[in-house]
């Protein structure tokens, strides 16, 4: 009796840290690097110190909404990886998956990527989202390793290899979609044809892994 109410209590906890989290989407898209605990709280209908016991501070409220953007950013660039077509039709694919992520909300992408830039703001009231961001970075580019080192063969070293591809590959992507969201000195399907194009000199050349899914 006693384990299955700390069951039900942890879906309760977790349901209410889920409802929490899509209050605070919610505030993040309406509005972006400015979000505040006190909007974020007022719009799930409870106080802030009940929004600091789920999550303790703004960092850790970041770091769940990081987590969950990311986790469904990564699902569909793996779809892209997986989908049936030649590897440079994938490659463009997955470029404008990313690209096309951070399009369709872009107040969340510059929320979790940018701090709020008040006027007279000191940074100890600022959130050092930088602090934050490199992690979530570091996550994607170890997670693109993982997919490159399973499917493409590098030959000597491939997993070191892998880790350095994976993390340029994740940097490009960043900065110049980051770029290209603030300016839009062209369109999406050009910036991806851009981008292809820089990466396909080295990806043209390598052989898939063997008994690997293939890239």
């Amino acid at each position: 009796m006693d384990t299955t109410h700390r069951t039900d209590q942890q879906r309760s906890a977790d349901q209410r840290r889920r409802e929490l989290l899509e209050a605070a989407d919610r505030v993040v898209l309406r509005d972006g690097p400015r979000a505040s605990m006190n909007a974020i709280a007022a719009e799930a209908g409870i106080t802030k110190p009940i929004l600091y016991r789920h999550f303790g501070d703004k960092g850790g409220l970041y770091r769940a909404l990081a987590k969950r953007h990311t986790d469904a950013l990564l699902a569909a660039l793996r779809a892209a990886l997986d989908a049936p077509a030649d590897r440079r039709r994938r490659v463009e694919a997955t470029l404008d998956t990313y690209l096309a992520a951070i399009e369709a909300r872009p107040q969340v992408y510059r929320f979790l990527m940018h701090p709020a830039e008040e006027p007279g703001q000191t940074p100890e009231q600022g959130f050092d989202v930088g602090r934050h961001s490199a992690p979530l970075l570091r996550r994607m580019g170890e997670e693109l390793a993982e997919v490159i080192a399973e499917r493409i063969d590098l030959g000597p070293g491939n997993e070191a290899l892998a880790r350095v591809w994976g993390h340029g590959i994740v940097g490009m992507m960043h900065a110049a979609g980051d770029w290209w969201l603030g300016e839009r000195p062209c369109t999406r399907p050009e910036l991806v044809r851009g981008l292809a194009d820089l990466l396909w000199g080295c990806l043209a050349e390598v052989d898939d892994r063997e008994g690997g899914p293939g890239f």
